[in-house]
């Protein structure tokens, strides 16, 4: 089916205007523009809660060549602001496939751009760092207007863009059909299901996360309890855990004394797992602090190396905070994992507590399963002080 080209632009708040084609909903957004690395897993990117607010750039050069389907969401559609892409593939080739990308985004009122050189963005963002933005595909918005409303967002920083994105209430997560299994590749490992084991019940907080990690949780052998980010600590006392599990999520982490209040008082009491936002909250809930990254991490291949055992591992990863080592260390944390791109802390864990995070996606989705051995490890860390 041939497409009507429609007019649409991207602009950034140092007044740098991209020009292209319209697709997905009609419609003017402003957010954060980043850019992501994965040559795959699209659709997951799409639905990840953790880019509430963000312009998301793909790198690779054709997206939308296998469409998208109703089993691969992170959530219940997508939380991203704007989608901009190098091309929109023309003819979608899967088979199971459910519909096109463009079509996926109309329905949920996401606008996205095509046509543009997302190699110069994306060399924009790396030298100056990730940009407030206005992506535009309605008619009749100049580019001096979009920039003008890419200047006057209010931004990241300082914002709590978890409380958009949390659940309303508690819940326990149960799969639908084969959901709590693997990928599976006939002829590997990964035809083979766990032995049948002690099941533990999890507190989870769902800062925003992605569906791969309770399916994961669950598989590994955990009954995850969803809570919101708001709930306080005397729920989770009544619900009587056997561990505590902090997600991924949006935005600054330091704009939730809240929720570090609530996980500070909890830590002592329960063995304890946080990724990404949850490595960030461990970090405030121990007296640490965190920064803004330049342009974030954000794809599937950026190298971790863990300084305990001189391991390297590729990682998925998707955030823009990082912690800061020397207010970690101060506070008594261990230091565990180091980004070898830039040296920023990728795990911790406490010297005395069973506590410990990791900065990237040990469950991926889109990327390597290198740190899928977390899972196992938190059960096995559990299972020691049950």
């Amino acid at each position: 089916m041939i497409r009507e080209l429609k007019s649409g632009l991207l602009a950034l708040e140092d007044g740098s205007v991209f020009h292209g084609h319209a697709f997905g909903a009609s419609g003017t957004v402003v957010g954060e523009a980043v850019f992501n690395t994965s040559m795959t897993g699209y659709q997951e990117i799409l639905t990840d809660p953790s880019y509430y607010g963000q312009i998301v750039t793909m790198t690779a050069p054709q997206i939308g060549n296998y469409g998208v389907n109703c089993e691969d969401g992170e959530s219940d559609g997508p939380k991203i602001a704007g989608f901009v892409v190098r091309e929109l593939s023309p003819r979608v080739s899967n088979w199971r496939s459910d519909q096109e990308l463009a079509a996926y985004l109309e329905t949920h009122g996401i606008p996205g751009i095509e046509g543009i050189d997302t190699r110069t963005l994306t060399k924009k963002l790396r030298v100056e760092g990730a940009l407030k933005a206005c992506l535009s595909t309605e008619e009749g918005l100049s580019a001096d207007e979009a920039v003008d409303r890419a200047k006057n967002w209010s931004g990241l920083i300082g914002v709590d863009f978890v409380k958009e994105v949390t659940p309303p209430k508690p819940f326990q997560w149960r799969p639908s059909g084969p959901g709590d299994t693997p990928f599976r590749i006939e002829g590997t490992q990964l035809t083979q299901p766990l032995p049948k084991r002690q099941r533990y019940v999890l507190a989870a907080f769902d800062f925003g996360a992605k569906q791969s990690i309770f399916r994961k949780l669950h598989y590994y052998g955990f009954d995850v309890h969803v809570l919101p980010a708001s709930t306080p600590p005397e729920f989770v006392k009544e619900l009587n855990p056997d561990g505590l599990f902090l997600s991924n999520g949006p935005g600054d982490p330091d704009a939730l004394p809240y929720i570090h209040r609530t996980v500070a008082a909890l830590i002592p009491h329960y063995p304890t797992f946080g990724i990404c936002m949850g490595h960030q909250i461990l970090t405030h809930a121990l007296g640490g602090t965190t920064f803004k990254l330049k342009f974030g991490h954000r794809g599937g291949n950026q190298p971790v190396k863990n300084l305990e055992t001189g391991q390297v591992a590729i990682t998925a990863q998707n955030h823009g905070f990082a912690a800061e080592r020397s207010s970690l260390e101060k506070k008594g944390a261990v230091i565990t994992e180091i980004n070898l791109n830039d040296g920023t802390v990728e795990g911790l864990r406490h010297k005395e507590l069973p506590v410990y995070s990791v900065q990237y996606h040990p469950e991926a989705a889109p990327g390597p399963h290198d740190a899928d051995v977390h899972f196992e490890a938190f059960y096995q860390l559990i299972a020691q002080n049950a």
